[in-house]
C-alpha cells in the first residue's frame, strides 16, 4: 500500500515532517501542539509550511509522539 503523505522540510537539522493522510483520523492533537506547522484540512491533518524554523522542531517531535494513530513521521 502506498502512503499518502503531506510533507514539510525543516531548516536547521534538515528534519522532514510527514502526515500519512491514510492513517490520520483527524484527532487534531498535532494542531493543538504545533499550530504553526499543522492544520486540519477537512478530516485530516496536513502540514502548512514548507520550511519549519529551528525553534519548532521540538514541537514537531512532540506532535508526532502525541499522535494517537502514529500518522506523523519525522525523518
Amino acid at each position: 500500500m502506498e502512503r499518502d503523505f503531506t510533507t514539510s522540510s525543516c531548516k536547521g537539522g534538515n528534519m522532514r515532517v510527514m502526515v500519512d493522510k491514510e492513517i490520520c483520523m483527524g484527532d487534531g492533537t498535532c494542531v493543538e501542539i504545533c499550530p504553526e506547522i499543522f492544520e486540519m484540512w477537512g478530516d485530516v491533518a496536513v502540514t502548512k509550511l514548507e520550511e519549519v524554523p529551528d525553534e519548532l522542531e521540538d514541537a514537531c517531535s512532540e506532535a508526532a509522539e502525541s499522535c494517537p494513530v502514529a500518522a506523523i513521521f519525522i525523518e
